[in-house]
């Protein structure tokens, strides 16, 4: 999501921990494990902590400070889940650059209504 967010390709972002593209690809995948001084050069190159990593693992403190552990994730995680995805990024990214509030209100309004239309129909 950061990476995304910077607008950094993984070719970029493989360039600058010293991997290729391939390799990035299976990490963000989940198909290799990130080893912590491998984590630690990533968030140094992201920009972030590394507790930005950790912030939805079992046993991390969220919640205003309770400690979760194997509990189930917030109901909100489908938000977190959306912003994380390529569209919600793109959505978030062009929607900040609409200056005219008007304009902002009339756009939500509109997703608001086509997602109502959405559930009646199925």
């Amino acid at each position: 999501m950061q990476r995304m967010l910077l607008s950094m390709s993984q070719e970029k972002l493989g360039e600058q921990l010293g991997l290729t593209f391939q390799q990035v690809q299976k990490y963000e995948k989940g198909i290799n494990r990130i080893g912590a001084s491998r984590l630690f050069e990533l968030s140094r190159v992201l920009g972030v902590p590394v507790q930005f990593f950790y912030d939805e693992a079992p046993g991390s403190n969220v919640n205003g400070g309770a400690l979760t552990g194997m509990a189930e994730p917030a109901s909100e995680s489908y938000i977190v889940n959306f912003l994380s995805s390529r569209e919600g990024l793109e959505l978030n990214k062009a929607f900040v650059k609409i200056k005219d509030p008007k304009v902002r209100r009339t756009i939500v309004e509109l997703v608001r209504n086509l997602a109502t239309d959405l559930t009646t129909k199925s």
